[in-house]
């Protein structure tokens, strides 16, 4: 049989390193570090490999940052191990890391993986008790100029939990959304085709921006909000500006993209000669199908008039879903209200008669008489020669007062009309 060798790795040898990395799969073992991340440290700091031939039949992986090191990657063939390869490879890589003055060089190994004398024979020692934490950081370095000319933003990651009530319309857009998307590997196993375009619909105030950043909050991605009135004072205009803005979104690996009011760039198309914003709406037309050919990504569009929107714009191909987003229920009212009302002050008031007495309201409707109410107790006890007890802050009856001076934003009409929307343009 060829003797094997240990030499440098060589880029022609990524088709080995592949061969070892789903080895070790084929036999139960998950490897800690992403094969992405073990294919770049191959090529920028430290790899060796065992040879017989030309076959790749081991190798091994570090990266030093100061005076701490760590084995990213350790792997034989099955057939090869028990023949001490696995150990001169550690010794091979410990010295090309030598020169950064290492203290501590360390490895983490899958708890099913047993064969560990390559540690333990270079001197490893196992450390109990510990735990080990991973958290991928949504936005890379590069990436942070384009997010920044972009005027995007990585939001909180609470922001989804701080949506209150609207249960129903949450489920939906867990299941439907950020499910296939933030699993994106088991979704292809089931023949699911993540989404990467979805209208929100519905009247004003319900909460589809809220929802938009909330997606983007939960699945952990950049959000990119496009003002076409912005654009418009480009030099190249609004349909070339358009054309651009997404070029550049091509550049950030996710990203959730938000176009408000998208009424305004699709409505129907009709008249002759055709007005200037026909140019527009055939440009961001042309613009979908191209954005859907690349993965990591989700366009949310939002309107308050989908009836509005030119026919060509919502048919199936450009957009996976059409998603009404109504009015709160009782149950999403109670959990607005009780959102809004200071936490030390909710056990004392009467959030249920809160709840019948705001029937038809809004999310934003609820926030502003919420915070209205909260305002006006706090200006009665600094200015209208209202003694404060020890209890401060509004009552049941300040709510009430400001809910009956606030005037809902969406009509019984509004409403009629939403329903008719849902009948005939909705696709869950």
């Amino acid at each position: 049989m060829t003797a094997w060798t240990i030499r440098d790795f060589h880029s022609q040898d990524v088709e080995g390193i592949l061969a070892l990395w789903q080895s070790l799969r084929d036999n139960g073992v998950e490897p800690v570090y992403d094969l992405s991340e073990v294919l770049a440290s191959c090529e920028k700091d430290h790899a060796v490999v065992a040879v017989q031939g030309d076959a790749i039949i081991g190798a091994a992986v570090g990266r030093a940052a100061h005076d701490q090191g760590w084995i990213v990657f350790l792997a034989t063939l099955p057939i090869f191990r028990g023949r001490g390869i696995g150990t001169l490879l550690l010794a091979a890589v410990e010295n090309r890391m030598a020169a950064h003055g290492l203290n501590k060089l360390s490895a983490l190994m899958p708890e099913t993986e047993n064969r560990v004398e390559a540690f333990t024979n270079r001197g490893f020692v196992v450390k109990k008790n510990l735990r080990y934490f991973e958290r991928h950081i949504p936005v890379q370095r590069a990436e942070l100029g384009v997010l920044d000319e972009l005027g995007g933003r990585v939001l909180p990651r609470d922001l989804w939990d701080r949506v209150a009530g609207m249960t129903a319309e949450k489920e939906l857009l867990e299941r439907r959304l950020v499910m296939p998307l933030a699993e994106a590997a088991l979704a292809e196993e089931f023949g699911v085709v993540p989404p990467r375009a979805v209208v929100l619909f519905g009247p004003p105030g319900t909460g589809k921006t809220t929802f938009a950043k909330a997606i983007a909050s939960r699945l952990e991605w950049p959000f990119v909000e496009v003002f076409p009135s912005r654009l418009a004072g480009e030099p190249g205009g609004l349909a070339g500006a358009l054309r651009q803005t997404f070029l550049d979104i091509a550049e950030l690996e996710h990203a959730v993209v938000f176009i408000d009011e998208v009424e305004e760039i699709a409505s129907q198309r009709s008249g002759e000669p055709p007005s200037p914003m026909q140019g527009v709406t055939n440009e961001l037309l042309k613009i979908i199908p191209a954005f859907r050919d690349q993965p990591g990504r989700l366009l949310v569009c939002a309107t308050n008039f989908i009836r509005s929107l030119d026919s060509a714009f919502l048919r199936h191909g450009r957009f996976d879903y059409v998603i009404p987003i109504g009015l709160p229920d009782d149950q999403a009212r109670t959990a607005m209200w009780n959102r809004f009302i200071p936490a030390h002050l909710v056990a004392e008031i009467d959030v249920q008669t809160l709840v019948e007495a705001s029937g038809g309201f809004s999310p934003a409707d609820i926030e502003f008489a919420a915070r209205s109410a909260s305002q006006r107790a706090l200006e009665k006890a600094m200015f209208d020669g209202v003694v404060p007890t020890e209890r401060r802050g509004p009552v049941t009856a300040d709510y009430l007062e400001r809910i009956a001076e606030t005037k809902a934003t969406v009509s019984d009409a509004v409403s009629a009309d939403f329903l008719e929307d849902i009948a005939a343009l909705a696709r869950t």
